[in-house]
């Protein structure tokens, strides 16, 4: 019967959907804006590109956010000393154009480019590389600095014992160790360069002001609806072919498709599935699929209460069926077994899945001496992600699936920021998340959301606060390996120890859609989840 239950609860799930969908268009499109007049006028016809998305970002310094919705902006802001190649995550020339390597991988020498200015009109050089990457190591506040550098508050510089300007044009660094993702780490948006006069003129307000050297110069941000930025029309690298960027926020699904078929908006993230048919039916759209290199998963905070002891984490794992889970998915979710997605090197396909067993759910809880139930609760957030398409249904549905082993949860929904910082702090039991790979190495996913380093309350991206002596010894071992076959086997022996401690339960790896209209050319979605818009162009 109970399973019966299940199907029917996912069926009435798919009809909400499409009326919750219908009702909430018609009401956001008379919300928004001004008018439908002020709408068309934002399109394109004035070579304006209107993105739609469902959150506004947090705060548009890239140096302190982890949050997709920030770095799409940032990453039109500022320029990083290398750049991902437009298709994947070989790097190529940006603020540097050529880089050396001492033979004990611990110096680093990078030529800089001349004639560069910020938008603030102050020319680039090589003491702002060092401005910024001394800010970086003064506060905890600069969560990637510490993510991929390792930075600690008794070394707040980590990794990196010094940067110097060897030059006017030359930055070295030293490191206290070989670091074998240093170059790809340095492409990652949060590694923008921003005017230090600018810092210094904004003080704590820098967050809303944001100055780099990029192809876009920002213009206005009001929150919660629009960030607007111009073209920068001295851009050392491809000028932008469209003069104006907007990203509009339009927190329903089904209302912003609603808008992009209206021809208010240029392109959007964050589609109901069930919009896809619709979308690829329809003349004036295209519908741009991201390559899949994403997580999303639901941490179970291991310092807390019952998950504390990993058969209770196991258990869990045990009585979601995740085949039914990925029927909201609806085709652009794959399942995940691994915090890896199987497209990076180094994912470990050998280990099983836990699958879906009640009864032995219930025996390991048992044995954990829960077999009379718990309560939990689940945080999620309210606004969809490109890796969890459709997080409310998600979490109703485990919900009710955890009903069967007498696991009663709690569903918390919070608006995406408030999401973040909730669970950065830890005060969940459990927690819907994902990643988006930042730099096409495999130590972006461990490190970063599983190891020990990375557990600090309040910064956390491991929100599970798993702590496994044993993994942080291979994880740091592999960062200072630079054979990458033996990195290989390192981060395989990685994920069958988080697959034994279960801080996690994985749900899926998708490949996100984005339904764009017929008249953008040149949209490329990068694997990294955001992408500069100076290569694209409207007909």
């Amino acid at each position: 019967m109970k399973n019966k239950a299940l199907w029917m609860l996912f069926s009435l799930f798919a009809l909400m959907l499409l009326v919750v969908a219908g009702c909430s268009g018609n009401d956001e499109a008379s919300s928004e804006g001004d008018s439908d007049t002020e709408k068309a006028a934002e399109g394109n016809g004035d070579n304006t590109f209107v993105f739609g998305r469902g959150a506004d970002s947090t705060q548009l310094d890239p140096s302190k956010v982890t949050d997709g919705e920030s770095i799409y902006v940032t990453n039109q802001i500022y320029d990083t000393l290398v750049r991902y190649k437009q298709e994947g995550t070989e790097v190529k020339p940006a603020l540097a154009t050529e880089w050396k390597v001492s033979d004990d991988g611990l110096k680093w020498t990078f030529q800089l480019r001349e004639g560069v200015k910020f938008h603030d009109g102050t020319d680039f050089t090589a003491e702002d590389v060092v401005f910024n990457f001394e800010r970086w190591t003064e506060s905890a506040e600069y969560v990637y600095y510490g993510y991929m550098f390792g930075a600690t508050e008794d070394d707040m510089g980590g990794i990196i014992e010094k940067v110097e300007a060897t030059g006017d044009y030359e930055v070295t660094f030293t490191l206290s160790e070989p670091n074998a993702p240093f170059l790809n780490t340095l492409a990652m948006p949060p590694f923008g360069i921003a005017s230090p006069d600018a810092i210094k003129k904004h003080g704590e307000e820098y967050f809303k002001n944001p100055v780099g050297t990029g192809p876009f110069v920002f213009e206005e941000w009001i929150p919660d609806n629009k960030i607007t930025l111009s073209k920068n029309e001295n851009y050392f690298g491809e000028v932008a072919k469209v003069d104006e960027v907007v990203f509009r926020v339009i927190p329903d699904n089904g209302a912003r498709f609603m808008e992009l078929q209206a021809g208010s908006i240029d392109a959007m993230n964050g589609m109901n599935p069930q919009d896809l048919d619709t979308a690829e039916q329809d003349v004036n759209l295209q519908i741009i699929r991201r390559p899949s290199m994403n997580v999303s998963y639901m941490a179970m905070n291991t310092q807390k209460g019952p998950l504390q002891d990993k058969k209770v984490r196991q258990a869990i794992n045990l009585a979601i069926d995740k085949k039914k889970l990925l029927t909201l998915f609806e085709g652009i979710g794959k399942p995940a077994k691994n915090p890896l997605p199987p497209s990076l090197w180094g994912y470990n396909d050998e280990i099983e899945d836990y699958g879906y067993d009640v009864e032995k759910a219930k025996q390991l809880l048992a044995e954990a001496g829960y077999a009379d139930g718990m309560e939990l609760t689940l945080y999620t957030m309210s606004n969809p992600r490109p890796y969890l398409p459709q997080p409310k249904f998600a979490a109703q549905a485990i919900q009710e699936m955890l009903k069967d082993v007498n696991i009663n949860v709690e569903i918390v929904e919070n608006e995406w920021d408030a999401h973040l910082s909730a669970t950065e702090n830890g005060e969940h039991d459990m927690a819907f998340l994902g990643w988006t790979g930042d730099n096409g190495d495999p130590d972006n996913f461990l490190y970063v959301l599983l190891d020990k380093d990375n557990a600090k309350k309040g910064s956390a991206g491991n929100i599970a606060f798993y702590k496994n002596d044993e993994l942080h010894d291979i994880l740091k071992k592999a960062q200072t390996e630079l054979d990458q076959e033996k990195r290989v086997e390192l981060y395989k022996e990685a994920q069958v120890i988080i697959h034994e401690d279960a801080p996690w339960f994985p749900i899926a790896h998708t490949t996100p859609p984005l339904a764009v209209s017929k008249d953008v050319k040149n949209y490329i979605p990068h694997p990294t989840g955001s992408e500069p818009f100076n290569h694209l162009e409207l007909k």
